[in-house]
């Protein structure tokens, strides 16, 4: 069954399919270990993790090599976070191609012009494309796919440019009709009543895929209780685990003079051993070394 194939079951069978953000192939593992059902992979993180903006300032390139390493490191299904698709919907085209031949099971366009800023950014650029251009790059990115399971997720900023539930539902029906399988809604408020506001006038059966890093109370209990969403991303969840970690540690060996106190700590080098599959490395050693 192919990675696609897989994520389609997922939204048949699971009441909420949980996915948590990877900027590359080792947090990737750690959130298939934790029991994730599928890794976003984030533009966000990826972006923190060569230390410059989430502002379309890391390339499709960069973007999909790391995707592709994420892919090849885990089991379950990647959802790939493209942003606004790198372009016009002839890039959107590109695009797709592209992120479906390295395995994806999935991809996420947003409806913002490009170049974008990060939407939880305060006093960022939101600036949104019309309707029509983005309905152009959604039919696009339905035509261009091969297999029929593979995801296209429109995702609708008009909430986070401030626009209102009227134009945010508006957008989502649109998208909806251009042939996306599913409508990521977002929002930057600290409550989740505006995000549950547009769930309940929500009337199409496309499903609904959500990103609560603004309002963390609404917990995966409550959103099944919604009905309506299919999709929950924790989308940078791991790239602000691995500062907090790193920086808590590096602090302390500087404080310390030495790292006698973080090492009884932090995880042993044997479980680093364990991740990169060193074990079955040394099996294929005893087999195959002459």
């Amino acid at each position: 069954m192919s990675k696609a194939a897989q994520l389609r079951k997922c939204f048949r069978n699971m009441p909420l399919v949980p996915i948590i953000g990877a900027h590359n192939p080792l947090s990737a593992r750690l959130a298939e270990r934790a029991g994730f059902a599928g890794i976003w992979a984030s533009g966000f993180e990826l972006s923190a993790a060569y230390g410059v903006p989430d502002a379309s300032l890391i390339s499709m390139t960069q973007h999909l090599d790391m995707a592709r390493a994420i892919n090849d490191a885990v089991a379950v299904p990647i959802v790939a976070d493209v942003d606004t698709g790198y372009g016009n919907a002839i890039n959107v085209i590109h695009t797709v191609e592209k992120y479906e031949g390295a395995g994806m099971a999935a991809i996420v366009i947003e409806d913002k012009k490009f170049p974008k800023d990060t939407s939880l950014l305060a006093g960022g650029r939101q600036e949104l494309l019309s309707v029509e251009e983005f309905e152009g790059k959604i039919a696009a990115a339905v035509a261009t796919r091969r297999d029929a399971d593979f995801m296209i997720i429109a995702r609708v900023e008009a909430l986070i440019a401030g626009q209102g539930q009227a134009e945010a539902k508006r957008r989502g029906e649109r998208y909806a009709d251009a042939g996306a399988d599913a409508i990521l809604i977002h929002s930057k408020s600290k409550t989740p009543d505006e995000i549950i506001e547009f769930i309940n006038a929500w009337e199409r059966t496309t499903p609904i895929v959500i990103v609560p890093t603004a309002y963390p109370q609404l917990t995966e209990r409550d959103i099944i209780a919604l009905k309506k969403v299919k999709m929950v991303i924790y989308g940078n969840h791991g790239i602000r685990a691995a500062v907090t970690g790193i920086e808590q540690v590096f602090k302390q060996i500087r404080a310390d003079g030495g790292i006698h106190n973080v090492d009884k700590n932090i995880v042993p080098v044997t479980h680093i051993f364990d991740l990169q599959g060193v074990a079955q490395m040394k099996e294929n050693e005893k087999k195959y070394l002459r």
